[in-house]
């Protein structure tokens, strides 16, 4: 994850500048599969009310009528994101679709909140967004997935950059305001709202750029007045649109601002007609003012970018790479970027699996221990059981080497023919468990549902090999038991 410089938590990264040169260049560097935008929102989805059944301390059944709540992180991705991975585990539904011309309103979600939430696909759900102002919004459920980390599943839902680019009010956004009450000269004063982070801000309200966030008007007229605000770079000494927004004035004849009837603290009266359109009156006509916001510059903006690599053994020679491209070398933009990889975000996660990596360990220790000892009790059962026939062969001249080579090949073919059955049986629980996971697990403890499974013929080669030659070595040993064999006393015993 490439992010900005001192971001603890991907979920609560400040935003950074979406064309960002730099980051195209990392794209050709080696192990490097794809480089993807993406913005995180924290949000609550609220579930549809649903009946269920309880049962009361007198015995009886009751319904009850519920609605649950869950805190969950809206993820929104572009449409150059790589969906293979949800593809994948997609259970029911499709993929929103990202590539419309408009914002979409679909999002997916897991099956775990499916659950909980009582979800089915094309419901329409209500997610709130904690803002200083509240913010509800409706999506329909296109699609559930399921890839088996509850701890991610149960947070994260899937949905258009664009909406969480908007909701998130990265960069900025312009409205017309008029003041409630007159200047002391008599003027309406016009100024500019803006909405998000910026600065070094310039002002065109049809003259050119300006420092200027405000402008008087001595006549209103049936006019529509455009606002263009710009930012400027002083490392180019330019300036740069950034959001336009407009102001409607209806009216039948010019009205002066003078002429405008207040009350008695000397405001404006307003009659609201909508959210952003009202009528304020003069003696001998009424003025319509439609207020269009502009699309803001929140499209230009993002959480961070995603960085896919090909092989998961080379994760941290790339995290090296990555690092020495961009981090401590501010961006064109102004950016100062850091580069994480998922063993630093996760680092909890992937403490808890190193013990794993342990116990594995330990696990094929023993078994090869327990295999030894197996292996060395048949091959001294064999011996035992074959000392006549020992002391014959050493009577007629044979070395002792000769007789062990023909225990330990005796030995070997009955390793072989038990890793045979053992590698069939083997085989079939891992397909088995590929296909069907019979072996469950508890999320809440270990992150997966179900027992992992990687089956490829190099481990298996592997395995089999170290299997046999440990097996074979380790009799050896064993076998030095034939040299303390005594002929006569080995035929004189029968």
């Amino acid at each position: 994850m490439i992010s900005k410089a001192g971001t603890n938590s991907i979920y609560e990264s400040e935003p950074i500048h979406k064309n960002q040169t730099e980051i195209n260049n990392l794209k050709i560097l080696e192990g490097v599969t794809n480089i993807n935008p993406v913005c995180y929102k924290p949000a609550l989805l609220q579930s549809l009310k649903f009946e269920e059944t309880i049962k009361l301390a007198s015995g009886k059944d009751t319904l009850i009528e519920k609605q649950e709540i869950a805190g969950i992180v809206m993820k929104g991705v572009g449409e150059d994101y790589d969906w293979t991975f949800l593809k994948k585990h997609l259970i029911n539904g499709r993929l929103p679709n990202v590539k419309s011309k408009q914002e979409c309103q679909e999002i997916i979600v897991s099956s775990v909140l499916a659950k909980n939430l009582n979800y089915k696909i094309n419901d329409e759900v209500t997610t709130f967004y904690v803002k200083d102002q509240p913010i509800t919004k409706r999506y329909k459920v296109v699609g559930i997935y399921n890839t088996g980390l509850e701890e991610f599943d149960k947070k994260l839902v899937f949905c258009d950059i664009r909406e969480v680019q908007k909701i998130s009010d990265f960069g900025i956004s312009t409205e017309i305001l008029i003041e409630d009450s007159l200047s002391v000269s008599g003027s309406l004063l016009l100024k500019a709202g803006i909405s998000g982070n910026a600065r070094d801000l310039l002002f065109d309200w049809g003259s050119g750029p300006d420092i200027y966030s405000g402008v008087y008007l001595n006549t209103l007229r049936d006019t529509t007045i455009r606002l263009v605000v710009h930012q400027m770079s002083y490392s180019t000494n330019k300036s740069e649109p950034l959001d336009t927004a407009f102001l409607i004035m209806k009216c039948q004849s010019r009205i002066k601002a003078i002429e405008l009837e207040r009350d008695a603290n000397n405001c404006i009266l307003r009659e609201e007609l909508s959210t952003n359109s009202f009528n304020i009156f003069s003696r001998k006509d009424k003025i319509q003012i439609t207020s269009s916001t502009g699309i803001g510059s929140s499209m230009n903006y993002v959480t961070g970018f995603e960085v896919q690599i090909n092989d998961w053994d080379n994760l941290s020679p790339i995290q090296e790479s990555l690092k020495s491209s961009i981090e401590m070398r501010p961006t064109k933009n102004g950016d100062l970027l850091q580069v994480q990889s998922i063993l630093d975000s996760q680092s909890d996660l992937f403490a808890w699996l190193s013990f794993l990596d342990y116990n594995v360990l330990i696990i094929i220790f023993l078994m090869l221990i327990i295999g030894i000892i197996n292996v060395g009790s048949a091959m001294l059962v064999l011996i035992v059981v074959r000392t006549n026939f020992i002391g014959i062969l050493k009577a007629l001249g044979s070395a002792n080497w000769s007789i062990r080579k023909i225990f330990l090949y005796q030995a070997a073919y009955l390793i072989l023919r038990g890793m045979l059955f053992g590698n069939i049986i083997g085989i079939i629980l891992c397909y088995i468990q590929m296909n069907f996971g019979v072996i469950k697990l508890d999320p809440t403890i270990y992150y997966l549902d179900k027992v992992p499974v990687e089956l490829t013929f190099f481990n298996w080669l592997l395995i089999n090999f170290i299997t046999f030659t440990v097996c074979i070595v380790s009799l050896i040993l064993p076998s030095y038991v034939v040299t303390r064999i005594s002929p006569t006393k080995a035929i004189r015993f029968n």
